[in-house]
């Protein structure tokens, strides 16, 4: 029987993370866009700690993870957790490791006081909107996503 566990990536993790990036990229088809390096990694998340990783273990082998980053409500008055990456290698899904990640940050939200967990979803990817949808959250009407990429084309 095999043995599964959820903990915090710690430094030294920067070359897994960044594998487990890469993959996700190429299963959305954005490989083209991953410009992160193990030291970009270890200075955004370990040294200036702008996010978190969770990395999801099978016997001890690093199986998914999940990156996410506090964000606030205005109209809550507190903050929550934008979930920028969830993801699981393919051949360990459907093992409900998806949502043991899922469920952690959930924990944190309520550990933590927090208001919301949010994240987007490609369109295309319709196993994950059915997981999503399977577990009770429900997709935001009426909202837009927008971005600005640094450096910037034109000046603002």
């Amino acid at each position: 029987m095999s043995t599964f566990s959820i903990r915090p990536a710690v430094p030294g993790d920067e070359a897994v993370i960044l594998d487990l990036i890469r993959e996700l990229a190429a299963y959305e088809h954005l490989e083209h866009e991953v410009v992160a390096t193990e030291a970009l990694l270890r200075e955004w998340l370990f040294e200036k700690r702008t996010a978190r990783v969770l990395l999801a273990e099978e016997d001890g082998l690093t199986v998914g993870y999940a990156l996410f980053f506090y964000n606030f409500s205005t109209f809550l008055g507190r903050a929550g957790i934008y979930l920028e990456d969830l993801y699981v290698r393919p051949q360990h899904r459907k093992k409900g490791y998806g949502k043991a990640l899922l469920r952690r940050l959930a924990g944190i939200c309520e550990e933590e006081g927090l208001g919301r967990l949010e994240w987007s979803c490609l369109d295309w990817n319709r196993p994950s909107i059915d997981f999503y949808l399977s577990l009770g959250a429900r997709p935001m009407q009426d909202w837009t996503q927008y971005r600005l990429t640094f450096p910037l084309e034109k000046p603002l």
